[in-house]
């Protein structure tokens, strides 16, 4: 396949066919081991019997059902495979022109799952008040992962994640979307995504549950491991000193102390040494 074919495929526009959905408040959640390889699934909010969470809608099942990504391993395919555009516009990517990388593309494409997001659980609807941020909190796998959105191939990739920038990176979505973009691997094996998402609720709080997304990148991977393994995510920066205020750090105050009290015992000595002084000058 050549450089141009590759780079429609991994740039195609969604068509807006099965973009157009609804989803029943009536659909399941599965439960058990499943493994995602092929047809279409979205990771999506749910709020339900009072409990808020993110899950997975799998639609390749008849009917529909939610699952646990603590249960479902998104298998990507050697057929997922492509070679990286020879373009400057994709340097995003951090591999150069002809590396091989896994992509879950943003269009639907036979034998590899179509993996997108979703904010149409019913309840969500109900409850939400204009939509929802997904947060990415940290990346764990043998190479950098990248989603992009691309609007034809004359447009430019929008970054909306990647694994080479700083955590958390936040996208604002609106309740009653349904996206698809392109997941690009940078090498197989097993990566563990962990993601964040707030809703802003309708009575002005706001609800936030975590969740990591579990994929095994490759024919090889084995989705046993992607299942089991764990993520360290990152340690929160901590938040500026406003303006108007500055706190000393602890040390410094400990060096403060002793300085005042170095002062205060020289000041002592000087007073008794002057006293001493005046007290020969009487005699």
């Amino acid at each position: 396949m050549s450089i141009r074919i590759l780079v429609a495929v991994l740039l195609a526009v969604p068509s807006p066919d099965g973009l157009s959905q609804s989803l029943s408040p009536d659909q399941a959640l599965a439960t058990g081991p499943a493994v995602l390889e092929t047809g279409h699934a979205d990771i999506g909010p749910r709020y339900r019997d009072g409990a808020w969470s993110i899950q997975i809608h799998d639609d390749a099942t008849v009917p529909p059902v939610w699952r646990s990504p603590d249960d479902a391993v998104i298998r990507v395919r050697d057929a997922a495979a492509q070679a990286v555009p020879d373009d400057p516009a994709y340097a995003f990517l951090g591999a150069p022109a002809g590396t091989r990388v896994h992509v879950l593309p943003q269009t639907r494409q036979d034998g590899v799952v179509w993996l997108g997001w979703n904010t149409q659980d019913p309840g969500l609807l109900e409850r939400a008040g204009r939509g929802v941020t997904m947060k990415l909190r940290g990346v764990r796998g043998p190479g950098q992962l990248t989603v992009f959105l691309q609007s034809g191939t004359l447009g430019a990739p929008q970054v909306l994640w990647s694994s080479r920038d700083a955590y958390p990176q936040a996208l604002w979505v609106e309740k009653n979307t349904h996206t698809h973009a392109n997941w690009v691997f940078g090498a197989p094996g097993v990566y563990l995504v962990a993601l964040d998402v707030a809703a802003e609720l309708a009575d002005g709080s706001t609800e936030t549950a975590g969740v990591t997304l579990r994929f095994a990148v490759g024919d090889a991977a084995s989705a046993d491991d992607a299942r089991t393994a764990e993520i360290m995510l990152p340690a929160a920066s901590p938040p500026p000193v406003p303006d108007d205020e500055f706190d000393l750090p602890l040390w410094w105050a400990g060096v403060a102390g002793m300085l005042l009290v170095a002062v205060l015992a020289g000041a002592g000595v000087r007073g008794a040494a002057v006293r001493r002084r005046a007290e020969r000058a009487r005699s």
